[in-house]
């Protein structure tokens, strides 16, 4: 039994906790994004077809975008999917748990090599995502708006001068100036406003953003734990030392 309890004792002392919190939080913020995300364009897909524009061709090129954007999604979450697992077995790389184990902990070239390529590429990858971040905050951008002109129109006493409350998506380049209707005033936004698709797609943005967000985190914390495993097989490798990040 006491046997049985150092062993564990040894892996939980030696586990990358710093890789392991960023790897549950990259898979998470993967999900939100990646599946959200896809739900949120079909949805505003589904708005403009049915409120704001007639006429296909009007918004054709949104519609193209959008399936590209649905298909970048599904190459997204395969690809964090599997990156996130190397990152994770990198970080259990450069723990003690690998030298209690296994003998004498020894820095091979290849695996300075490894850990000089995984900083690279996460750094590369966290100037990605930064754009990313930044892009997803757009459409959230546009449906507060929109969110805010429903509340507006909400708060008037007995609906009176709902008509001079309107929303257009071409001044936001959504749709081309040529668009009709292209905007939406009146009771005919109060409609929109009320129905659950609108709700259901600005909440969905939003919980893209906040998925966007957590990656965002899971990537600068792989930077900094593949940095400091880096400095361990670099410099630290000879000593009896040990990184548990």
């Amino acid at each position: 039994m006491g046997g049985c309890f150092d062993c564990c004792v040894k892996c939980l002392s030696g586990m990358p906790y710093a890789s392991l919190v960023a790897t549950v939080l990259c898979f998470l913020g993967i999900a939100l994004f990646c599946g959200c995300g896809h739900e949120a364009l079909t949805g505003t897909q589904r708005l403009l077809e049915t409120y704001f524009s007639r006429n296909f061709q009007d918004y054709s090129s949104l519609v193209n975008v959008i399936h590209v954007f649905q298909y970048v999604i599904y190459g997204t979450a395969s690809f964090f999917f599997l990156y996130g697992v190397l990152l994770l077995a990198e970080g259990f790389y450069t723990t003690s748990a690998v030298k209690r184990i296994f003998g004498e902990f020894k820095a091979t070239a290849c695996g300075k090599c490894m850990s000089a390529t995984f900083i690279f590429l996460t750094y590369f990858l966290s100037v990605i995502w930064l754009v990313v971040f930044a892009c997803s905050a757009l459409p959230v951008f546009i449906y507060y708006n929109m969110w805010s002109t429903c509340q507006a129109m909400n708060a008037l006493p007995d609906g009176a001068g709902r008509s001079q409350y309107c929303m257009d998506p071409r001044q936001y380049g959504v749709l081309p100036w040529t668009a009709t209707p292209g905007k939406v005033c009146g009771m005919a936004l109060v409609s929109i406003c009320n129905k659950p698709e609108f709700n259901m797609t600005y909440h969905l943005f939003i919980t893209a953003f906040t998925g966007a967000a957590a990656t965002l985190v899971s990537l600068l914390t792989y930077m900094m734990s593949t940095t400091y495993n880096f400095a361990v097989l670099r410099f630290l490798g000879r000593e009896d030392f040990c990184t548990k990040f």
